[in-house]
């Protein structure tokens, strides 16, 4: 990985903004203007308007998709707005250096079968994010709902020995906030699923890219930085993520599997309402996540277009 050099429009980075006026800025300017790189900003009707930040640098296209039809059409938007061989997903609270993108080019050009790889993400302090996880299945799920997965590490969707952090990996799936795509696996998979409006379209783009034929890889080597929920309250955007766990069950398990997994969800949105009793807002948002599962998700989308 030593040939850090692009050709031209080598890669176009797609970074999805929505009420991120405080990083994209930070997270644009390293990248745009450097050679090889295409930066295409999408502004997902964001009401901070955001791009307004951006809008001098050199290098940068904006797309303007006039709705906030979510993470994953923004990043179809941005990716059909380009044409370079990879694509760079990249969250406008990530910064990654245009050094360290040419070490993830290079990975997916040393070998074909790579169809994805994601750098180290480091938090705001200098740790290391648990951004390397295990597909959702029935039983990870109930393990969360009970706290079992902290008794049971084979339980836990995350990877947390910190070994694994340290070698070049092929997890299940990796953290949406920096992934660099082959453009060529990205259409062959149709593109990331806009029925995920916010959260698992990561794990669903890894899922049918490894169906595809595709490997992961996650590059230690390759090092980014992640501020992370900079775009909205955890609290507030939980009834998004539990239903999206829902929709990528009825996605990818088969019947019954879903309608369990709705129940595993709900069951665990209601005991870790009651055991937080002491955080108001946390339980608020448990139980219209509860209430979003039990609605068939009906609730939780308009409550992600006005977060």
């Amino acid at each position: 990985m030593a040939d850090e050099t692009f050709a031209p429009a080598c890669v176009d980075v797609v970074v999805v903004s929505y009420c991120s006026r405080d990083t994209l800025r930070g997270c644009v300017a390293p990248l745009a203007g450097a050679p090889g790189v295409n930066v295409i900003v999408v502004d997902n009707a964001s009401p901070d308007d955001a791009v307004d930040t951006v809008a001098d640098l050199a290098g940068l296209d904006v797309v303007r998709a006039g709705r906030n039809g979510g993470f994953s059409s923004g990043c179809n938007a941005g990716a059909a707005a380009g044409s370079a061989p990879y694509v760079l997903l990249l969250n406008p609270d990530a910064v990654l250096q245009p050094e360290a993108l040419g070490k993830l080019v290079a990975v997916l050009e040393s070998d074909d079968l790579i169809g994805l790889v994601s750098p180290k993400l480091l938090g705001p302090d200098g740790e290391v994010a648990l951004s390397q996880r295990r597909f959702p299945r029935l039983r990870s799920s109930f393990a969360q709902a009970l706290f079992l997965h902290r008794l049971l590490p084979s339980l836990d969707e995350i990877v947390r020995e910190p070994a694994a952090y340290e070698g070049t990996g092929s997890p299940d799936w990796v953290s949406g906030a920096c992934m660099l795509i082959r453009r060529s696996a990205l259409d062959e998979i149709g593109g990331m699923d806009e029925d995920f409006f916010l959260y698992c379209e990561d794990t669903d783009v890894c899922m049918r890219l490894r169906e595809a034929g595709y490997a992961i890889r996650f590059e230690p080597s390759v090092r980014a930085d992640h501020i992370g929920g900079a775009s909205g309250s955890r609290s507030r955007l939980r009834p998004v993520l539990a239903c999206s766990r829902v929709t990528y069950a009825r996605k990818h398990f088969r019947w019954p599997a879903p309608l369990i997994e709705a129940f595993a969800v709900a069951l665990g949105e209601g005991v870790h309402a009651a055991v937080k009793l002491r955080r108001p807002e946390q339980v608020r948002g448990h139980l219209a996540a509860l209430r979003a599962v039990v609605l068939g998700g009906r609730t939780a989308l308009p409550a992600a277009r006005t977060t």
